[in-house]
């Protein structure tokens, strides 16, 4: 069983818990069958930490973007997104997206122009685009459509249905992270039940949003077992079948 985290943070996982050591976090997550890792930026400037990441390991794949709530850094024009994109391992567009719960929608015509900037990018190279919305579903479907982006996941999702057939409308796929375990998310469990199989990705989105059982740790990579544990109880189903069905799922979206 190959369980991938499609979404995580990597230079940014605490490993004090790991005796400061990546390979023992590594060894960690593979106790659990999480084998596959996209480690996501959020920032140019740490971008080369990000991809070194990935050059040093053969299971750790890396994006290039802005994160729709970075402003203390450089705004990418199109062009620099693609230098990014082109480079060995950088198999993703983003985390991009629009963000209304950190920034107000009408102080944001910046954000959207970065989201905008980043559609292009995304199918100028080819590479899918990964998708933060936070309070903005309808500015966020509606510039996607409008902007003709091609393909891509809806990270860390945790809106209604009616969202969600919005995306998949849009040919992108939905991935679930720890918030799926979360009591307050039964609204959130009764919309996973209804995403097609073949459109479900799985991940962590750490260090932030530790699923249970282990809230109130630090979050890292191996915790993607539980989101995807929670997800076979869900639809009923084996973790082998979700782990298996996800990672096709992944492997389609960013490797064909």
């Amino acid at each position: 069983m190959q369980i991938v985290d499609s979404h995580c943070h990597i230079d940014r996982v605490d490993l004090e818990a790991f005796g400061g050591s990546l390979e023992s976090m590594l060894r960690h997550a593979s106790e659990l069958s999480v084998t596959k890792f996209l480690s996501v930026c959020i920032d140019l400037e740490h971008f080369d930490q990000v991809h070194n990441l990935s050059l040093a390991y053969p299971n750790i794949y890396a994006s290039a973007g802005v994160h729709p709530t970075e402003t203390n850094c450089k705004d990418p024009s199109v062009e620099e997104l693609l230098e990014y994109a082109h480079k060995e391992k950088v198999i993703a567009i983003g985390e991009t997206g629009l963000d209304y719960f950190h920034v107000r929608k009408d102080e944001a015509d910046w954000q959207r122009d970065r989201f905008k900037r980043h559609i292009e990018a995304s199918n100028v190279s080819g590479k899918p685009m990964i998708i933060h919305m936070r309070d903005s579903k309808e500015d966020t479907i509606e510039i996607l459509a409008r902007e003709k982006a091609q393909k891509g996941v809806m990270h860390c999702f945790a809106e209604d249905l009616h969202t969600a057939e919005a995306a998949l409308d849009l040919g992108f796929y939905i991935s679930f992270s720890g918030i799926l375990t979360f009591k307050s998310a039964e609204s959130l469990r009764e919309v996973a039940k209804q995403i097609p199989a073949e459109r479900i990705l799985v991940e962590t989105d750490s260090p932030y949003l530790t699923p249970v059982p282990k809230r109130g740790r630090p979050n890292s990579p191996a915790y993607t077992y539980y989101v995807a544990e929670k997800l076979a109880e869900i639809r009923n189903t084996s973790i082998s079948e979700i782990a298996n069905v996800t990672t096709q799922n992944f492997n389609k979206l960013f490797f064909s």
